[in-house]
């Protein structure tokens, strides 16, 4: 099979984006209303790996590089719970710049897994995510306006993907969206729950 190219991204947030969502299903249908609940587990200790859980699968991406003001991110590893206390080391804890507490099982259940070694680790925090998103195509690339609630906070985030650059920034400027900071889910998980301090 074809390795798939990661993706340029923007992402914006805001409490509501009136214009821009205007805006993009003027200029194109809606093409998918997805909802997922999910698990994101956040480290003090770092922001280059974004890690989430969902249906019991666990999936890390790496930053990889900035250009032209959108992010790239990459696949650093993917796994289903239960899962193996050695892998958990070498790999999760590893993705979260932390040390993995003394194992005291062979492999865990994700509950265990939260319960055990993420919930009572100072540096870590698991974050319930729910998402209802709204697929759109706009120049080409990938875009989507989606209802986010993080830890029962409510936003909406809106997002253009593409291998794509001038076509990303294209999009930007047709929806509005140039005057936003780029901000990926990790970063706006740490705002949201006071990890990092919102820009002055």
């Amino acid at each position: 099979m074809a390795k798939i190219k990661p993706r340029f991204e923007f992402r914006a947030w805001a409490r509501n984006f009136g214009l821009v969502e205007t805006r993009m299903r003027a200029l194109s249908p809606c093409e998918q209303i997805r909802e997922s609940t999910e698990v994101y587990v956040i480290s003090r200790a770092n922001d280059l790996n974004n890690t989430k859980i969902r249906d019991r699968l666990i999936d890390i991406k790496v930053f990889v590089r900035r250009k032209k003001g959108l992010e790239l991110w990459s696949p650093r590893m993917k796994g289903e719970f239960p899962m193996a206390s050695g892998v958990l080391k070498n790999d999760v804890f590893a993705a979260f710049g932390v040390d993995m507490p003394a194992a005291v099982r062979d492999s865990y259940t994700l509950k265990q897994f939260l319960d055990e070694l993420v919930r009572p680790h100072p540096q870590l925090v698991a974050v319930r995510v729910f998402k209802r998103r709204f697929a759109f195509t706009i120049n080409g690339c990938i875009a989507e306006i989606a209802e986010i609630e993080i830890n029962g906070a409510g936003l909406q985030t809106a997002a253009v993907e593409s291998v794509d650059i001038p076509a990303i920034l294209k999009a930007k400027e047709m929806l509005g969206l140039d005057p936003y900071e780029n901000v990926n889910y990790l970063r706006a998980i740490k705002r949201v729950i006071g990890m990092e301090p919102l820009p002055v």
